[in-house]
């Protein structure tokens, strides 16, 4: 997403073949109101490579859950910049209520941290027309937030974030810094109790098909998230707080969705990986029981 009240909008790149109907259709809009957005009229065609501005307004844009029968949502994105707090974000978008960007990405207002890319609403688009509607989630109306109201004293990170194998220093309480990253003393297997199915996890909704990629090898850090409610989480270096990634067990081809708390520590044991995830994450790609390090590839 990009602007800011009430000038909200997405951009679209054209590509070949494409017209203002076709581009009205995706985005559940018609032409007229987006040729005048960009300060142009429907009698000059598309260019391959053109950006247009999508304008997020009533009849596209769902900040309440609501929509047609014949709709469903899709989540908008927006990047946290630094120094940014869940307030801005909200002022910057039709002052939705804060409660809801808790509830629609698991989070409290007090875990914001830049770079991370949160969810501001939905983009309502027809399901038999748009290509978009793929990557549609369930209304989660009905849900309870994470946090319902702002708590006068620090948070303490949850604790799924930070229970993990021997760690060298004791993490602290902060509402100011990212969750503590787990250091391994040393290489070993670590085994895997027991066995998960979430459909690749809780994250999946908030997964953005994104366009970097990379292979190589993964392990894995002790913790109790992930068990009983999917919610799986990763370390991986040059990838922002916050990021959604995709995890394919190259052996097994399963897929999980975790989320990135922190870069790999520097350490001899972190040499040649491409992410470390949560053991309950490795349960359900099907990693061996103990295995050291398995293949994988992460997209992002």
């Amino acid at each position: 997403m990009k602007g800011k009240t009430p000038d909200l909008y997405l951009e679209h790149k054209v590509v070949a073949k494409e017209t203002w109907f076709s581009v009205g259709r995706m985005y559940n809009l018609h032409p007229k109101e987006i040729a005048p957005f960009n300060s142009t009229d429907l009698n000059t065609g598309l260019k391959i490579g053109q950006l247009l501005k999508i304008p997020l307004i009533a009849g596209n844009f769902s900040q309440d859950e609501r929509k047609e029968a014949d709709e469903v949502l899709v989540p908008v994105y927006h990047q946290v910049a630094e120094g940014e707090w869940m307030y801005r974000v909200s002022v910057n978008h039709n002052k939705v209520a804060l409660e809801k960007l808790e509830k629609w990405n698991g989070i409290t207002r007090n875990q914001v941290r830049s770079g991370m890319q949160l969810v501001v609403g939905f983009l309502k688009v027809k399901r038999e027309q748009s290509a978009l509607a793929q990557q549609a989630v369930q209304s989660t109306a009905g849900k309870q937030p994470a946090v319902v109201s702002q708590p006068k004293a620090p948070i303490e990170p949850p604790k799924e974030e930070k229970q993990v194998v021997t760690t060298t220093q004791t993490p602290k309480t902060t509402t100011d810094k990212p969750a503590p990253v787990p250091v391994l003393k040393q290489q070993e297997p670590v085994a895997i109790s027991g066995s998960v199915d979430f459909n690749g996890g809780f994250f999946r909704s908030q997964f953005r098909n994104g366009s970097n990629s990379a292979n190589g090898q993964a392990t894995i850090f002790r913790s109790t998230s992930g068990w009983k409610d999917g919610k799986y989480y990763a370390l991986m270096d040059n990838v922002a707080v916050g990021t959604i990634v995709k995890i394919r067990h190259t052996g097994s081809n399963k897929v999980v969705y975790a989320k990135v708390l922190g870069q790999l520590s520097d350490i001899k044991e972190n040499t040649g990986l491409a992410i470390r995830i949560s053991n309950a994450a490795a349960a359900e790609l099907g990693a061996g029981n103990g295995e050291a390090r398995f293949s994988v590839e992460v997209q992002y």
